[in-house]
């Protein structure tokens, strides 16, 4: 019991740290306890990472109706990611906010923020699960309103509309699980009771539709994929960052939760409620990345890329077999840190150029060179070219749709590769133009605009994890790969 209250720490710290952050007027006083409060949360959360397997019962009323923290390969994969990439969008933000101005709401959101992801990854069963996502949802919306304009508010119930609408649908599905499973504590290979389901199977699998709907919402996937590249834009740029690179992956983990802990891979597997959400994860790959290559406002460009890169995780997710959720979970990784990266710089454009419009870059890269090469390196790696770390989950991606799931596999292999040339499309022309204008571009205006190392520092830490990953990724791979081995 003693052992498995070290599983609150992740969870408390920056809970009750951001409470006091509200307090904090003072900005140098202000950066260190935020610095503090993160640095320790990552600390706790690789440390625990390290221990074995631990479940903590915190309240429970009888039977399903439990709050219940437990840690397991798949919690440790999640705790890592986040805190670790929270840790630099935050000092990342001690410069751009700024120019935002309420720099202690600001900071005291986020901070709570990473407390209520490491519970939802901590999270063991479906009810604590629900309770974090909800509670996320609830904490997010003051980043989106921020800076309080109209449009800002108006993104921000339009977040909440859509995620709560989710949410419920999710939650519809509770009931029926609390039904038909032998428990709605997490486990591998799912808890669905075989007897109860005979008979129940059609219905089980438009209750299984119904709550990937719901918790797709979340992660950007039609049909209730509207609220991304409405809230994104308007949001500063380092919420921007985690709402696309983190945020989303919220409902990615509750999808990997339901499918693989509760249901079961080979109760879906072959089911028409898995077609269904292949076509609808393909569809949403083809519908975000030409939204994207026609869109002009960069951070909103970027936001319908998240719509198309998330849902490249879900197809690995609905295709069931190892192959395609080891590159699923590789595609996790990748793509929060990539995407961290290019809204990262995106915002450093804004904050010392006030530069939206992706026509207005030309010569960019000729006043901020750190910026514009960090971004180039984000770039090659959502588009999938070797050696970055994006080539090797559209590997896998492709590998699991083609080995096993027929016509449709072929077809989602060949959507993932139209997608990454309508990627290069909208990326690479930013760099190429920001760095080559063309002779008749007036290069007299041009001076150096090179943020502070709070901004450069963790936009170089991002662009070196971009490539690194792709060159050595066989640690990553290795521990995915473990947890692939326990689910099939």
């Amino acid at each position: 019991m003693f052992k498995s209250i070290v599983l609150l720490l992740p969870v408390l710290l920056p809970l009750l740290g951001g409470l006091a952050v509200f307090r904090l007027r003072d900005a140098k006083i202000r950066r260190i306890a935020v610095s503090a409060i993160v640095l320790c949360t990552l600390a706790s959360a690789v440390g625990i990472s390290f221990l074995p397997d631990l479940s903590l019962h915190i309240w429970e009323l009888g039977g399903s109706i439990a709050i219940y923290l437990r840690l397991d390969a798949m919690g440790r994969f999640f705790l890592c990611l986040v805190s670790g990439i929270w840790t630099l969008v935050a000092f990342f933000a001690y410069e751009y906010m700024r120019h935002e101005g309420k720099e202690e709401r600001f900071f005291g959101f986020y901070t709570m923020t990473l407390g209520i992801l490491m519970g939802l990854g901590l999270a063991g069963n479906l009810l604590t699960l629900y309770m974090f996502y909800e509670m996320m949802t609830l904490i997010t919306v003051p980043l989106v309103i921020h800076n309080g304009s109209r449009e800002a508010v108006a993104a921000g119930f339009k977040y909440l509309g859509y995620s709560t609408f989710g949410a419920g649908l999710a939650l519809i599905g509770f009931f029926f699980l609390n039904k038909y499973c032998t428990a709605t504590t997490f486990a591998a290979g799912g808890t669905l009771d075989l007897r109860l389901a005979a008979g129940n199977e059609n219905l089980l699998f438009a209750v299984w539709l119904m709550m990937m709907i719901g918790f797709g919402c979340k992660a950007g996937m039609l049909p209730l994929q509207a609220w991304l590249p409405t809230a994104h834009p308007v949001a500063p740029a380092p919420a921007s960052a985690v709402l696309s690179g983190i945020i989303t992956k919220a409902g990615v983990l509750a999808i990997i939760r339901v499918t693989f802990y509760l249901f079961g891979a080979d109760f879906l597997r072959g089911s028409w409620a898995q077609t269904t959400l292949l076509c609808l994860a393909l569809a949403t790959v083809f519908a975000g990345s030409m939204l994207a290559y026609k869109e002009k406002i960069l951070k909103k460009r970027l936001a319908y890329s998240t719509v198309s890169q998330v849902s490249y995780v879900l197809f690995g997710l609905f295709l069931l077999n190892g192959v395609g959720f080891t590159g699923a979970l590789l595609q996790v990784v990748f793509h929060a840190v990539v995407k961290n990266l290019l809204f990262l710089a995106a915002g450093a454009i804004i904050y010392k150029t006030g530069k939206t419009d992706v026509r207005e870059l030309v010569g960019i890269g000729k006043e901020m060179p750190v910026v514009i090469w960090c971004f180039a390196f984000g770039a090659l790696s959502l588009i999938g070219i070797p050696p970055t770390a994006g080539f090797v989950s559209k590997w896998y991606l492709a590998q699991g749709g083609i080995s096993e799931y027929g016509a449709l596999g072929i077809v989602g292999a060949a959507v993932l590769l139209v997608s990454a040339l309508l990627t290069a499309g909208y990326l690479l022309p930013i760099v190429t133009r920001g760095f080559f204008p063309g002779r008749d571009f007036d290069y007299a205006p041009l001076e150096k605009k090179e943020p502070s190392c709070y901004m450069t520092v963790p936009l170089a830490i991002l662009a070196v994890l971009a490539v690194l990953l792709g060159v050595f990724p066989g640690g990553l791979t290795q521990f995915i790969g473990g947890i692939s081995a326990a689910l099939f």
